[in-house]
C-alpha cells in the first residue's frame, strides 16, 4: 500500500515554504503514485501513498497528514466520494484533486464535494508542488498585526492573526478554503469585495468566479445559524460579498 514511503504521526512543524509536510497521495495508478511519492520526497517532503480509498482509509486511521491529493477517477469509492465522506467526518486538512477532466464545471463539483483545488491532468509535478505549497502557506498563522482585529459572529470569532474560528464548544474547524476566504473577507470588513477581487485573492481566478459562490457557500454553513438566511456573509447583488462583523 505505501509503496515505501516514511509513515507516522502528522508532521509536527511544517515549514514556510511547505517542506517537511506528511502529504497522502492516493492514486489507482501505480506510475503516477510512485512519480508524485518520488518528486515529494526530492522537495523535502513527508508521503504515504495509497492504491484506493480504503487504503487511504487505512491510511488514515493511523496517522493525520498535512494534505491529501486524491484522484478522482478510482475504482470503487472515487475520489469525489472520499472527499465528501471526508469533510463529513471532520477533516480539514487541504485536498486537492486529480482528474482527467480538467473542464471548469468539473473543477466546480471538486469544490462542491469540499475540495480545496482541482488539478488537471496530465500536469507538471511542479505546479501540484506550487500548489500544494499555497495551501500549507494557508495554515501557517500570519504575523501578528495591531490593525487586525478579532472579528465577532454572533457567538462565533474569528482571529485573523492566527487564522482561527472559535465558539462556545471551542475551535470551529475550517477547510483551508473556507479559512482563506473567511481571512479575505475579515481583513475588509464592511465592504464590498467582487468575486474577481475574491478569486484572485484566493488563487481561483483560472477555475471562475463560480468556484467563489461555491467557497462563499460551504463557509456560510459554519458561520450563520441559517445559511440560507445570512446574517454576516451578505450577498450585493452584481457587485459581490460583504462581511458584516456583529453580535
Amino acid at each position: 500500500m505505501h509503496d515505501g514511503v516514511e509513515e507516522g504521526e502528522r508532521a509536527s512543524t511544517v515549514r514556510e515554504d511547505g517542506s517537511g509536510a506528511h502529504v497522502l497521495v492516493v492514486d489507482d495508478d501505480p506510475r503516477l503514485r510512485r512519480l508524485l511519492h518520488r518528486y515529494l520526497i526530492e522537495n523535502h517532503f513527508r508521503v504515504t501513498s495509497a492504491a484506493s480509498a480504503i487504503e487511504a482509509r487505512q491510511a488514515l486511521g493511523f496517522m493525520l497528514p498535512d494534505a491529501v491529493v486524491l484522484d478522482v477517477t478510482m475504482p470503487g469509492e472515487n475520489g469525489l466520494e472520499l472527499t465528501r465522506s471526508l469533510r463529513r467526518e471532520g477533516l480539514d486538512i487541504p485536498i486537492l484533486l486529480l482528474t482527467a477532466r480538467g473542464e471548469p464545471e468539473d473543477r466546480i463539483t471538486g469544490l462542491e464535494a469540499g475540495a480545496d483545488d482541482y488539478l488537471g491532468k496530465p500536469f507538471e509535478p511542479r505546479e501540484l508542488l506550487l500548489r500544494l505549497k499555497a495551501h500549507l502557506r494557508r495554515l501557517t498563522p500570519p504575523a501578528p498585526s495591531d490593525n487586525l482585529r478579532v472579528v465577532r459572529l454572533g457567538a462565533l470569532e474569528f482571529d485573523p492573526n492566527r487564522g482561527i474560528l472559535t465558539g462556545d464548544d471551542g475551535i470551529v474547524h475550517l477547510t483551508g478554503g473556507e479559512a482563506a476566504l473567511l481571512s479575505v473577507l475579515s481583513r475588509n470588513p464592511n465592504e464590498v469585495l467582487s468575486r474577481e477581487d475574491i478569486a484572485a485573492a484566493l488563487d481561483m481566478a483560472e477555475i471562475g468566479e463560480r468556484a467563489v459562490d461555491v467557497q462563499v457557500t460551504r463557509l456560510r454553513r459554519r458561520i450563520e445559524i441559517d445559511p440560507r438566511e445570512p446574517r454576516y456573509l451578505h450577498t450585493i447583488r452584481g457587485k459581490g460579498y460583504v462581511l458584516k462583523p456583529g453580535i
